[in-house]
């Protein structure tokens, strides 16, 4: 499983990233909300440790758990911060936050809460996807079609993982430009291209073009 840790302070956050690595999890590592950005074009994670007070802004925190959650992150997410007002944890659940830690805490408790956001999720991600001639492994960041093994690049690999983990859902041109390629100045075009490439270099049957967007178009 793969976690994003959003913390600006290196005393803190390279420890916390060494004891989640220690449990198991991946960790990709962020000090700033660009960087946690450029983080997201290469996979989604399982769960966002976020801190509020970041370069960007003393909110800045909250604000990016509202970006999330309007691009579509339905993974937990948990903030760390050393303000404890009632109110900024009711803000900060309220723009969706599933739990909220206040500094300083131990690393130990900290364990404790990311295993709990992960069960509280509903059950761990499963390792590969495998429909018809497409096996994903998430793993290893490999894509398999037909049996044979295909280079991809981050943002094309981040495009069929995100299909093959709802496999049933639509996607808009316009959600995809967001989750996968924001600040980007190309539009909805860069959209198109990317579903282009995986069509070429997979099958043209691999991505359904539908109403209302896209879609995985192999059938179970």
């Amino acid at each position: 499983m793969r976690i994003l840790l959003v913390e600006d302070e290196a005393s803190l956050r390279e420890p916390m990233a060494a004891y989640v690595r220690s449990m198991g999890y991946d960790v990709d590592e962020a000090d700033s909300i660009e960087a946690a950005r450029e983080a997201l074009y290469d996979a989604e994670p399982d769960l966002v440790i976020l801190d509020v007070m970041l370069p960007e802004g003393v909110d800045a925190g909250f604000e990016f758990a509202s970006e999330l959650r309007e691009a579509g992150f339905d993974g937990p997410v948990l903030f760390i911060t050393a303000r404890d007002a009632v109110e900024d944890r009711v803000r900060g659940l309220d723009l969706g936050g599933d739990d909220y830690l206040t500094k300083p805490f131990s690393l130990e408790e900290l364990a404790a809460r990311v295993r709990a956001l992960l069960r509280r999720q509903g059950s761990v991600r499963r390792s590969f996807f495998e429909r018809g001639p497409l096996r994903v492994d998430y793993a290893a960041r490999k894509v398999h079609w037909q049996g044979r093994e295909v280079a991809l690049s981050g943002r094309e690999f981040a495009l069929i993982e995100l299909f093959s983990l709802h496999p049933d859902r639509v996607y808009s041109a316009e959600e995809l430009l967001e989750r996968l390629f924001p600040g980007t100045d190309s539009g909805l075009k860069i959209v198109r291209v990317y579903v282009h490439r995986l069509r070429t270099k997979l099958g043209p049957e691999v991505v359904q073009t539908v109403a209302g967007g896209y879609r995985l178009g192999l059938e179970p």
